[in-house]
């Protein structure tokens, strides 16, 4: 090969009319580190205290590893293919990917031994952040390190001039007394490349094996693989958007470099705003008669709002220290403690954020709604998969919280544009997802590592979601406080093994709480057994027509829709339908609907749902109708029914339970030891406490978790995993009546949510087939076409054929 050495070479395609030279972007990469990272700064000291870099000697040393891997990173694009491809010249594959080049050269002798002449340097840190910044290496496998997938040779252009520029910036950082100069070499599955591969692997096995022993060089190495990761990301996505020359700069220092939140301000920002909605309720006109008259006699407002509407168990939340678990029932305030524990978590360290974290998607959007929108409009954020959609449902139906505040994030910047968020209400998966590798959560790790963060419903956690929550309690420093109603005793038992954490109330301090003590032993419920689903339907009907608030949860959309349609039928009405399988803009409907139909009192209501109700939605029935489900799921569910105690002290709830067709989605040992369980409650006067009691009796042992994840045990590697085990059952969708409206919406570069619809995945004994085979090249490849005439507004995607047929009879009639 003696292809003509190009006087250029470019880090990326050109836009706009600006160049992206390949020295330009390693210079840019390592301004990033010094300015995300710069000492004196709170994201540093952060950072450092995140992963447990304590000493200043190892802090210095870790800025000084990433400078140097931030100007390695891509020396690998000095390759004719790449500049090919970036001078839009080639289509097609890479023989090589870049960074496996990158850490190939730093794998060639010449070049370990100039970087070696420091004896402070740990060459194997260097090259694992260089390998992994993209997250696809590997030992094996489709990313296996130095795999060709095309031409068996490639040239490189290592001896260019931008290449020997960055060589003597880094003999200048490092103070090494020679100069490296590399030959404009082809590189082949020959010597030296076989040598410098071959030794890459075997390091790589032997660097592994040390760190499963060595915590300390561990820490050091995540460090600087995701911090180079962060400074490579800003360095191309502002220089991307036209930050350029000091510009980008400046925008880091803006965002990253943020005022402290103040002791105070979380109080001013947050809780008091959210006092005054909670006092303007119907239901607190007395409370708020008394903190008038306590404001009137000179009372601060803080001392009068702990006087008046916050009671003990919230108060005292902000003694919990860094680490917590808080364990109240449903209903009993644990959001505002929540926000009071983060109070004082900003008094104690120097954070920047405070970031609450939920299950799903809805929960998330409820907790923006109604804590975190609250905050000014530059400092709150809603992150999660849909919220940009959501953030306009929000502007066009706004609350107390949301009216006249505009949201928006610089939207091509993706997870960069949340840094200069202070507040936020996300899902766990957008912060926590670091741990499988998920690129945009790590671009957001100096946000988490700045901040105090709450993770609420850790109860519904699946088990890849536990195991890395352990990991995350168990390896990295920062204040969090995990929050549920109901946890099974072996998930209880192993965080308490975690060091430093905390558990709240214990047994002394819940007979201290005379006020969450009352809440959870006051009976709430009585109990009773159906035999059939015909028998609850039964049950349903007359409880709604003796004006009564029924609530009816079933384990699978599809008798979610069948019931309905019973109901619809016996009843003569439309009953509220709520379940996954709705387009957004329809769920986002169905979602408010139920929420206000179970607000008030004055009038009976019907609605069945899916599991969706069970975390954080603010229900709150008379009668609540339910399948065997998981013992912590009929916890949550039962939660839904008499659950802010607004009755008279004698009303009880009325709970109906019955055994499903069935066990799925569940397993038949979760439905047998939820009867079990049932059926040891009893009858009578059954308080959240005594749920709780016999949860932990009836609770099935989980194997423990043993903490480990992606990001901790990977090594000289990276790639993706799941944060949430794996559900390959639905496949998003659009309708085939959408495509015109979806096709707009893409080509006018606004988001198209409103239209996905989650569709299951048809069997092949499954007739018809409701997705079409066919999808047009202009919608995104993880989006299908669903046929509409499975589809209806009020019950969504029907999947089956007979519910189907008798839906359009309705219609027609």
């Amino acid at each position: 090969m003696n292809s003509k050495i190009p006087d250029q070479l470019f880090a990326k395609s050109g836009r706009n009319g600006r160049e992206f030279t390949l020295q330009s972007h390693l210079k840019d990469a390592e301004k990033a580190v010094l300015e995300i990272f710069r000492p004196e700064k709170r994201w540093f000291r952060n950072w450092c205290r995140f992963f447990k870099i304590t000493e200043q000697a190892d802090r210095e040393k870790f800025l000084l590893h990433l400078r140097i891997a931030a100007l390695f990173h891509d020396i690998g694009k000095a390759n004719e293919e790449f500049q090919s491809l970036v001078n839009n010249k080639l289509d097609g594959r890479q023989t090589l990917r870049h960074e496996h080049i990158s850490a190939l050269i730093l794998h060639l002798p010449q070049v370990r031994g100039w970087l070696a002449q420091n004896k402070n340097l740990d060459l194997e840190i260097i090259t694992s952040a260089v390998l992994s910044h993209h997250l696809k290496s590997a030992d094996s496998g489709d990313w296996k390190w130095s795999q060709p997938k095309g031409t068996p040779f490639l040239q490189l252009y290592e001896a260019h001039d931008e290449i020997n520029n960055v060589f003597d910036r880094i003999k200048e950082i490092t103070d090494l007394p020679d100069k490296l100069r590399l030959e404009n070499e082809i590189w082949s599955e020959k010597s030296p490349w076989l040598e410098a591969q071959n030794d890459g692997f075997e390091t790589a096995r032997s660097f592994s094996r040390i760190l499963r022993k060595d915590n300390e060089r561990r820490n050091f190495l995540l460090a600087v693989k995701a911090g180079l990761i962060v400074a490579d990301a800003a360095a191309s996505g502002l220089v991307r958007e036209g930050y350029e020359n000091e510009t980008f700069l400046d925008w880091i220092n803006e965002k990253a470099h943020s005022q402290t939140i103040e002791s105070d301000e979380v109080t001013a920002k947050i809780i008091n705003e959210r006092a005054k909605v909670i006092l303007n309720s119907e239901k607190n006109q007395e409370k708020k008669k008394l903190f008038e008259r306590k404001q009137s006699e000179g009372i601060s407002l803080e001392i009068a709002l702990d006087e008046v509407l916050w009671n003990d168990f919230q108060k005292k939340s902000s003694t919990l220290g860094k680490k917590a678990l808080l364990l109240a029932a449903c209903g009993s305030g644990k959001t505002i403690a929540a926000w009071k524990w983060a109070e004082a978590q900003s008094r104690e360290y120097e954070i920047g954020k405070v970031i609450f974290l939920y299950p799903t998607r809805g929960t998330a959007t409820e907790g923006f709604r109604d804590y975190v929108g609250f905050a000014p409009e530059t400092e709150a954020s809603l992150l999660h998969g849909t919220s940009k959609y959501e953030l306009q449902a929000i502007a066009e139906n706004p609350n107390e919280a949301t009216t006249g505040k505009n949201y928006e994030t610089q939207e091509r910047l993706f997870a960069l544009g949340f840094w200069g968020k202070r507040y936020f209400s996300a899902t766990v998966d957008q912060f926590l997802s670091f741990l499988e590798h998920s690129y945009s959560s790590l671009c957001l790790l100096p946000v988490l590592a700045d901040s105090a963060v709450i993770i609420d419903e850790v109860h519904s956690f699946d088990r890849q979601m536990f195991k890395n929550l352990v990991a995350f309690l168990e390896h990295f420093d920062l204040p969090v406080l995990c929050m549920t109603a109901t946890l099974q005793k072996s998930r209880r038992e192993q965080l308490e093994k975690i060091e430093g954490l905390r558990i709240y109330p214990n047994q002394i301090e819940l007979e201290e709480l005379k006020d969450l003590e009352r809440a959870e032993k006051h009976p709430r419920y009585n109990l009773g057994f159906a035999e059939n689903e015909q028998a609850a339907l039964d049950i349903a009907i007359k409880e709604y027509n003796d004006d009564k608030r029924v609530l009816w949860v079933v384990n699978t959309v599809q008798r979610c829709q069948i019931i309905a349609q019973k109901l619809k039928k016996k009843l003569k009405i439309e009953p509220l339908v709520y379940h996954s399988r709705f387009r957004l803009m329809d769920r986002k409907n169905r979602h408010e609907e139920t929420i206000k139909a179970f607000k008030q009192t004055a009038q009976a209501e019907i609605a069945v749902t899916t599991q969706v109700c069970e975390m954080s939605l603010d229900l709150d029935a008379d009668v609540l109708i339910t399948e065997f489900a998981p013992m912590t799921s009929l916890v949550q569910r039962f939660g839904r029914a008499n659950r802010h105690l607004t009755k008279d002290e004698d009303f009880r709830a009325r709970l109906v339970v019955y055994k499903p067709q069935g066990d799925k989605p569940y397993t038949n040992e979760d439905i047998t030891l939820a009867e079990t369980f049932l059926r040891d409650l009893g009858s009578k006067n059954i308080s959240q406490r005594f749920l709780a009691e016999k949860l932990e009796l009836h609770s099935k042992l989980e194997r423990p978790l043993d903490g480990s994840a992606r990001f901790l045990e990977s090594g000289y590697y990276a790639t993706r995993g799941n944060f949430r085990d794996i559900d390959d059952f639905t496949n998003p969708c659009i309708l085939s009546d959408d495509k015109a409206a979806v096709e707009k919406l893409i080509n006018d570069k606004e988001t198209h949510d409103a239209y996905v619809v989650s569709v299951p995945m048809p069997s092949k004994k499954d007739a018809p087939i409701w997705i079409l085979e066919e999808s047009p090249g202009w919608l995104p490849k993880h989006l299908r076409i669903a046929d509409s005439k499975f589809y209806r507004e009020r019950y969504g995607f029907v999947a089956d054929l007979d519910l189907l047929n008798e839906l359009e009879e309705t219609e027609n009639d």
